[in-house]
């Protein structure tokens, strides 16, 4: 283990004592926790878009205080904490998730983004963690017609970028298609020592089957887990996605509920989707798991 990882859970260990109980009257078991939000702000003089952003939305359209909008949507889901994920258009500029993380540093953590053909962007992301340890992952995005931010995961960045995310203990939060498994695959062979969050279920409907036998295949590892999230990217049915389920049913037999964590929609998607489980095998995948990864309650 190095200097940094051992530096680093102290400082977390030292900023979750502050705030380790529960925020919405939740009185046992495992808490709720969503990883899914991105944040905006509509003030793009204090928070603009990146010049090397992969899309620029309608920053009008987003309220004045999304932070206070969001923390409203938790508490009226019942979730008790989460995890904001850096939208791609601030690029490498985390002000925004930085500012949101210090104005409730108890409740949520975040996750970063670089640009893998950066030289620099293992320094960068080292100092980011440092200034900010509720930082614990990094994404990366990669799938069929998307490849502005690397050609394969054999590319020098991104090699340097996921070993640097494993010297500082963070988690590789991958936002990939069924077509690059196979390479991430190599990737966690190589860094035995990484913890990995696959977004969306892999964005199955941007892949064969054949290529997602390969995503199935990542369950062998056994820090990867599996977000049970993004089923209305290949799914109309909301709020609950039920004709989707006999693809999700294959998935969560390849994981198991403890490598599986729910990502985004309404709870209650676990439930509709892994009624043959337990309440508590449930709860794991809604909060339970990354409860104990992260170490809230420390």
């Amino acid at each position: 283990m190095t200097a940094e990882r051992v530096n680093r859970r102290e400082v977390l260990k030292s900023a979750m004592v502050l705030g380790a109980l529960p925020f919405v009257g939740r009185a046992a078991g495992d808490p709720v926790i969503e990883w899914n939000a991105h944040i905006f702000s509509p003030d793009t003089s204090r928070y603009p878009f990146h010049p090397q952003a992969t899309y620029k939305p309608d920053a009008t359209k987003y309220p004045a205080d999304p932070l206070g909008v969001y923390l409203q949507r938790l508490d009226q889901e019942g979730i008790d904490r989460a995890v904001i994920v850096h939208p791609e258009p601030y690029g490498d500029d985390h002000r925004l998730i930085l500012d949101c993380l210090k104005k409730e540093p108890a409740r949520l953590r975040g996750t970063t983004l670089y640009f893998p053909r950066d030289p620099k962007a293992p320094s960068k992301m080292e100092a980011i963690v440092k200034q900010e340890p509720r930082i614990i992952a990094t994404r990366f995005h990669a799938h069929r017609g998307k490849t502005s931010y690397l050609d394969s995961f054999s590319d020098e960045g991104v090699v340097n970028l996921w070993k640097k995310c494993v010297d500082l203990d963070l988690f590789v939060e991958l936002h990939i298609g069924p077509d690059y498994a196979k390479q991430v695959a190599a990737l966690i062979r190589k860094f035995p020592g990484s913890k990995v969050i696959i977004d969306h279920m892999a964005e199955p409907q941007w892949g064969s089957a054949v290529e997602y036998a390969d995503v199935l295949d990542l369950a062998k590892f056994p820090n990867v887990y599996m977000k049970l999230s993004g089923l209305g990217h290949f799914a109309e049915d909301e709020p609950l996605y039920k004709s989707v389920k006999s693809f999700t049913e294959l998935v969560v037999r390849a994981f198991g509920p403890d490598k599986m964590i729910w990502g985004s929609g309404t709870p209650g998607i676990v439930d509709a989707h892994m009624p043959e489980f337990s309440e508590k095998d449930r709860a794991k995948v809604k909060g339970g798991n990354l409860n104990k990864l992260i170490n809230w309650n420390i």
